[in-house]
Protein backbone atom coordinates (compact mmCIF):
# COMPACT_ATOMS: atom_id res chain seq x y z
CA UNK A 1 0.00 0.00 0.00
CA UNK A 2 1.53 3.58 -1.14
CA UNK A 3 1.19 6.08 1.44
CA UNK A 4 -0.36 9.51 1.00
CA UNK A 5 1.24 12.30 -0.49
CA UNK A 6 0.02 15.24 1.34
CA UNK A 7 0.61 18.62 -0.44
CA UNK A 8 1.48 22.31 1.55
CA UNK A 9 -2.51 22.60 1.26
CA UNK A 10 -3.02 19.66 2.65
CA UNK A 11 -0.55 20.36 5.78
CA UNK A 12 -1.86 23.72 6.20
CA UNK A 13 -5.50 22.52 6.64
CA UNK A 14 -4.38 19.54 8.78
CA UNK A 15 -2.47 21.86 11.43
CA UNK A 16 -5.29 24.50 10.92
CA UNK A 17 -7.95 21.41 12.15
CA UNK A 18 -5.66 20.61 15.09
CA UNK A 19 -5.43 23.89 16.41
CA UNK A 20 -9.16 24.48 16.12
CA UNK A 21 -9.53 21.28 18.28
CA UNK A 22 -7.51 21.74 20.57
CA UNK A 23 -9.25 25.50 21.08
CA UNK A 24 -12.72 25.22 20.06
CA UNK A 25 -13.45 21.54 20.16
CA UNK A 26 -11.81 18.06 21.29
CA UNK A 27 -8.82 16.99 20.55
CA UNK A 28 -7.45 13.53 19.26
CA UNK A 29 -6.51 11.60 22.44
CA UNK A 30 -4.38 8.04 22.54
CA UNK A 31 -5.58 5.17 23.72
CA UNK A 32 -5.27 5.50 26.81
CA UNK A 33 -7.68 5.84 29.67
CA UNK A 34 -8.29 9.05 32.16
CA UNK A 35 -6.29 8.13 35.34
CA UNK A 36 -9.33 9.57 37.34
CA UNK A 37 -12.00 7.68 35.66
CA UNK A 38 -12.72 4.64 38.31
CA UNK A 39 -12.10 7.38 40.91
CA UNK A 40 -15.02 8.23 43.46
CA UNK A 41 -15.68 12.21 43.45
CA UNK A 42 -14.45 13.39 46.89
CA UNK A 43 -16.43 15.73 49.41
CA UNK A 44 -14.80 19.28 48.98
CA UNK A 45 -15.52 22.42 50.12
CA UNK A 46 -16.08 25.35 48.05
CA UNK A 47 -12.96 26.52 48.57
CA UNK A 48 -11.22 22.93 47.58
CA UNK A 49 -13.12 22.65 44.74
CA UNK A 50 -12.45 26.20 43.74
CA UNK A 51 -8.91 26.23 43.94
CA UNK A 52 -8.87 22.76 42.34
CA UNK A 53 -10.59 23.75 39.36
CA UNK A 54 -8.38 27.23 38.44
CA UNK A 55 -5.61 25.03 38.99
CA UNK A 56 -7.04 22.72 36.34
CA UNK A 57 -7.22 25.59 33.94
CA UNK A 58 -3.78 26.72 34.74
CA UNK A 59 -3.24 22.95 33.71
CA UNK A 60 -5.08 23.27 30.76
CA UNK A 61 -3.81 26.23 29.09
CA UNK A 62 -0.77 25.09 29.69
CA UNK A 63 -1.77 21.80 27.49
CA UNK A 64 -2.81 24.65 24.86
CA UNK A 65 0.05 25.77 24.77
CA UNK A 66 2.03 22.96 24.24
CA UNK A 67 0.07 21.92 21.90
CA UNK A 68 0.95 24.76 19.66
CA UNK A 69 4.83 24.24 20.36
CA UNK A 70 4.66 21.10 19.10
CA UNK A 71 2.86 21.91 16.17
CA UNK A 72 5.01 24.62 15.46
CA UNK A 73 8.00 22.87 15.76
CA UNK A 74 6.75 20.42 13.39
CA UNK A 75 6.29 22.43 10.78
CA UNK A 76 10.16 23.43 10.69
CA UNK A 77 11.85 20.39 12.06
CA UNK A 78 14.54 19.58 9.63
CA UNK A 79 14.98 15.59 10.85
CA UNK A 80 12.01 13.18 10.23
CA UNK A 81 12.98 11.10 13.30
CA UNK A 82 12.61 14.50 15.12
CA UNK A 83 8.98 15.46 13.44
CA UNK A 84 7.74 12.45 14.46
CA UNK A 85 8.67 12.30 18.11
CA UNK A 86 7.17 16.21 18.10
CA UNK A 87 3.79 14.25 16.86
CA UNK A 88 3.53 11.64 19.59
CA UNK A 89 4.37 14.11 22.42
CA UNK A 90 1.29 16.06 21.05
CA UNK A 91 -0.54 13.06 21.16
CA UNK A 92 0.13 12.09 24.54
CA UNK A 93 -0.27 16.02 25.74
CA UNK A 94 -3.85 15.95 23.76
CA UNK A 95 -4.92 12.94 26.46
CA UNK A 96 -4.05 15.83 29.30
CA UNK A 97 -6.14 18.04 27.26
CA UNK A 98 -9.30 15.68 27.58
CA UNK A 99 -8.77 14.81 31.36
CA UNK A 100 -8.06 18.55 32.11
CA UNK A 101 -10.94 19.29 30.63
CA UNK A 102 -13.08 16.58 31.89
CA UNK A 103 -11.97 17.52 35.84
CA UNK A 104 -13.07 21.21 34.84
CA UNK A 105 -16.36 20.37 34.32
CA UNK A 106 -16.66 17.99 37.26
CA UNK A 107 -15.39 20.98 39.63
CA UNK A 108 -17.95 23.37 37.58
CA UNK A 109 -15.37 25.90 36.53
CA UNK A 110 -14.20 26.90 32.89
CA UNK A 111 -11.41 26.72 30.38
CA UNK A 112 -9.40 30.05 29.94
CA UNK A 113 -10.72 32.44 28.29
CA UNK A 114 -7.09 33.34 26.50
CA UNK A 115 -6.63 30.02 25.26
CA UNK A 116 -6.32 31.60 21.49
CA UNK A 117 -3.93 33.64 22.58
CA UNK A 118 -1.77 30.80 24.39
CA UNK A 119 -2.08 28.44 21.35
CA UNK A 120 -0.81 31.17 18.71
CA UNK A 121 1.55 32.28 20.66
CA UNK A 122 3.47 29.05 21.28
CA UNK A 123 2.83 28.18 17.84
CA UNK A 124 4.98 30.80 16.96
CA UNK A 125 7.21 30.46 19.26
CA UNK A 126 7.70 26.61 18.59
CA UNK A 127 8.46 27.13 14.78
CA UNK A 128 11.25 29.84 15.88
CA UNK A 129 13.07 27.27 17.49
CA UNK A 130 12.52 24.60 15.19
CA UNK A 131 13.82 27.33 12.91
CA UNK A 132 16.97 27.79 14.85
CA UNK A 133 18.07 23.68 14.32
CA UNK A 134 16.60 20.12 15.89
CA UNK A 135 19.06 20.75 19.05
CA UNK A 136 18.16 23.85 20.10
CA UNK A 137 14.33 22.99 19.27
CA UNK A 138 14.86 19.63 21.45
CA UNK A 139 16.46 21.64 23.96
CA UNK A 140 13.23 23.91 24.30
CA UNK A 141 10.96 21.17 24.59
CA UNK A 142 13.37 19.70 27.39
CA UNK A 143 13.30 22.72 29.30
CA UNK A 144 9.78 23.18 28.64
CA UNK A 145 8.36 19.92 30.35
CA UNK A 146 11.31 20.71 33.17
CA UNK A 147 9.05 23.74 34.24
CA UNK A 148 6.12 22.22 33.72
CA UNK A 149 7.19 19.24 35.92
CA UNK A 150 7.86 22.03 38.64
CA UNK A 151 4.07 23.29 38.57
CA UNK A 152 2.77 20.19 38.63
CA UNK A 153 4.84 19.47 41.85
CA UNK A 154 3.16 23.16 43.15
CA UNK A 155 -0.18 22.11 42.37
CA UNK A 156 -0.32 18.62 43.91
CA UNK A 157 1.27 20.20 46.97
CA UNK A 158 -1.93 22.39 46.90
CA UNK A 159 -5.20 20.82 46.15
CA UNK A 160 -7.07 18.79 48.99
CA UNK A 161 -5.61 15.50 50.10
CA UNK A 162 -9.16 13.96 49.29
CA UNK A 163 -8.89 15.23 45.47
CA UNK A 164 -8.16 11.83 44.51
CA UNK A 165 -9.54 12.33 41.60
CA UNK A 166 -7.45 15.55 40.67
CA UNK A 167 -4.22 14.15 42.02
CA UNK A 168 -4.44 11.52 39.55
CA UNK A 169 -4.59 13.23 36.63
CA UNK A 170 -1.77 15.35 37.94
CA UNK A 171 0.72 12.74 38.56
CA UNK A 172 0.22 11.03 35.47
CA UNK A 173 0.65 13.81 33.73
CA UNK A 174 3.61 14.71 35.48
CA UNK A 175 5.32 11.11 34.35
CA UNK A 176 4.38 12.00 30.91
CA UNK A 177 5.93 15.73 31.28
CA UNK A 178 8.96 13.80 32.64
CA UNK A 179 9.22 11.56 29.99
CA UNK A 180 8.71 14.08 27.10
CA UNK A 181 11.80 15.70 28.65
CA UNK A 182 14.27 13.13 29.03
CA UNK A 183 13.33 11.94 25.44
CA UNK A 184 14.03 15.21 24.08
CA UNK A 185 17.36 15.05 26.05
CA UNK A 186 17.83 11.60 24.29
CA UNK A 187 17.06 12.60 21.44
CA UNK A 188 20.11 15.36 20.50
CA UNK A 189 18.86 18.13 22.80
CA UNK A 190 20.71 20.64 24.28
CA UNK A 191 20.66 22.78 27.37
CA UNK A 192 19.59 26.03 27.04
CA UNK A 193 20.99 29.59 27.65
CA UNK A 194 20.19 30.95 31.01
CA UNK A 195 19.11 33.63 29.77
CA UNK A 196 16.58 31.89 27.58
CA UNK A 197 15.40 29.64 30.66
CA UNK A 198 14.75 32.66 32.63
CA UNK A 199 12.52 34.51 29.96
CA UNK A 200 10.80 31.53 29.37
CA UNK A 201 10.10 31.51 33.44
CA UNK A 202 9.24 34.69 33.20
CA UNK A 203 6.79 33.75 30.24
CA UNK A 204 5.21 30.64 31.74
CA UNK A 205 4.85 33.16 35.29
CA UNK A 206 2.40 35.41 33.20
CA UNK A 207 0.22 32.74 31.70
CA UNK A 208 -0.11 30.66 34.93
CA UNK A 209 -1.24 33.69 37.00
CA UNK A 210 -3.25 34.87 33.82
CA UNK A 211 -5.07 31.52 34.01
CA UNK A 212 -5.76 31.15 37.19
CA UNK A 213 -8.42 34.22 37.08
CA UNK A 214 -8.72 34.08 33.19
Amino acid sequence: MTSRHYTPADQILMHLDTGLRTIFGRPRTTERANPAADIDEAELAAAEKDRAGRLMRINHAGEVAAQGLYEGQSLTARLPEVRDKMERAAQEENDHLDWCETRIEELGGHKSYLNPLWYTGSLAIGALAGLAGDKWSLGFVNETEKQVVRHLDEHLAQISAEDLKTRAILEQMREDEAHHATTALHAGGVELPQPVQALMKLTSKFMTRTAYWL
